[in-house]
């Protein structure tokens, strides 16, 4: 048998016209680590079921490794030709070992190996955002616990409705993020099931160890159709959801933080290297990260449309349509990582201008709703007392006042259930008397922070 190294049967060529219409190597290439490791353990459990020798497993798995090198080091020779990673990696495989090389696929399809490939990183690139969003809960918690007795306007319809605490406001995204990193981890259960041993479509004619690759890759599953197992790409879906739902969490925030830096609002600075000046106007301190985090969001929606039309039509099994999985999820998840990187740099760097907070907090009519507490207490129902309040806000407001400003003489007019404790009404009577789990009293804020830190260090473990 020939063993002429210069001979490469997996090298073709593509018609002039179509150009390089079915390459995908200018973005799949980032797949080397997963397609070299899949192929490595696949090498391995066809030597231990005896269907390849393990001199040529050793001499596949060598070179395996010294691709992998030559990749990492920059002098991987990639050829647009062989259209992808998968076929670039197997042609390099025959110039160093020749015609062994063509073992490597037996009993393996590109379908699930590709299929495989990208599994294998959805798995890694989950466990990369969620530390970041653990990371990031953490910092929430430390601005909270800085800044817990900085009372600020609680917000409906972008207008004052109620004071809280700052830090209450913050645990809000707290919430959130702890969400996301559940989405998250379903979705890497539904991605932790191994599809190599498929074959094109309908299983495989050898003896295979499934489990035995499961565990050496490091799947908790193994798939148990070999049909859907190449054309799913269900779990592409499920991590993008997650990522424009994280995305949308984000954009919230962003839209926040760009509100309270304005003059209007004045309630927090943000790192000046997290800022930008006017080409025009010298005192402009513009917030340019919050806003091209915001601005992102719409293209990690735009790729989860994108892959559910993709896969909206497509018969079964495998069709090249699914080659058009993996651009817009790298996209997503580069454009992910690199917003939560943004915001764990930024966020230390916040400066909350209690002062101005308190002004803000203290001014308008915050404090209706206690009011209406305060008369209801006393023995007016609650509609009525929201209907006495409603009055007393719209007199307040005609007269400049603010509920502190306000005579008793004046108070009396609405109702006589008013006395002189209607002053004891203040900011931070309002937030303590919201005292139940969830509320932002001081101690249920304080209880909530301890819980968060809690939940954190329980994960780490």
């Amino acid at each position: 048998m020939s063993n002429n190294k210069n001979q490469n049967p997996v090298i073709k060529g593509l018609s002039d016209k179509v150009g390089d219409f079915t390459v995908s190597l200018h973005y799949d290439r980032r797949l080397f680590k997963q397609d070299i490791k899949g192929s490595i353990v696949h090498a391995s459990m066809l030597c231990k079921q005896k269907i390849i020798t393990l001199s040529d497993k050793d001499s596949i798995v060598e070179a395996l490794l010294e691709i992998e090198s030559e990749i990492e080091t920059g002098n991987f020779l990639w050829r647009p030709e062989l259209e992808d990673i998968h076929m670039n990696i197997e042609a390099r495989l025959h110039e160093k070992i020749g015609s062994v090389a063509g073992k490597l696929h037996t009993a393996r399809s590109r379908n699930d190996q590709v299929s495989l490939d990208m599994r294998m990183y959805v798995k890694d690139s989950i466990n990369i955002i969620i530390r970041q969003l653990t990371t990031l809960q953490r910092i929430l918690l430390d601005i909270a616990s800085q800044n817990n007795d900085v009372i600020i306007p609680g917000y409906t319809h972008l207008q004052k409705a109620q004071p809280v605490l700052f830090s209450h406001h913050l645990l809000a995204y707290f919430e959130m993020l702890t969400r996301d990193k559940t989405r998250f981890k379903e979705a890497y259960e539904r991605t932790d099931v191994l599809p190599l041993g498929s074959g094109a479509l309908a299983g495989l004619p050898y003896d295979l160890d499934r489990s035995y690759v499961a565990r050496e890759l490091g799947f908790s599953e193994i798939s148990q159709n070999s049909m859907d197992a190449v054309s799913d790409r269900d779990f592409v879906i499920d991590y993008l959801s997650a990522a424009s739902i994280c995305m949308m969490h984000i954009s919230r925030f962003s839209e926040e933080l760009i509100l309270w830096t304005t003059e209007e609002f004045s309630l927090i600075k943000l790192p000046a290297e997290y800022t930008t000046g006017s080409s025009i106007m010298p005192q402009k301190r513009n917030p340019d990260f919050a806003e091209i985090s915001r601005g992102k969001t719409g293209r990690v929606y735009g790729n989860l449309v994108s892959i559910l039309t993709v896969l909206k039509g497509l018969p079964m099994t495998y069709n090249r349509d699914l080659q058009e999985d993996k651009e817009g999820f790298f996209d997503s998840h580069d454009t992910l990582a690199a917003v939560l990187e943004v915001f764990l740099g930024m966020l230390p760097g916040i400066q909350v201008d209690s002062v101005k907070a308190r002004q803000a907090a203290e001014g308008g009519m915050v404090l209706a709703t206690d009011l209406a507490d305060y008369l209801v207490i006393k023995g007016v129902p609650f509609r009525e007392a929201h209907g006495i309040i409603s009055e007393l806000s719209d007199y307040a407001s005609t007269n400049h006042k603010l509920f502190s400003e306000i005579s008793l003489e004046e108070y009396r007019g609405f109702s006589m259930l008013f006395d002189e404790d209607v002053y004891e009404v203040s900011v931070e009577s309002s937030v303590n008397a919201r005292n139940t789990v969830g509320g932002t009293s001081f101690k249920m804020v304080q209880q909530a922070i301890k819980l968060g830190y809690q939940k954190l260090e329980k994960q780490d473990a």
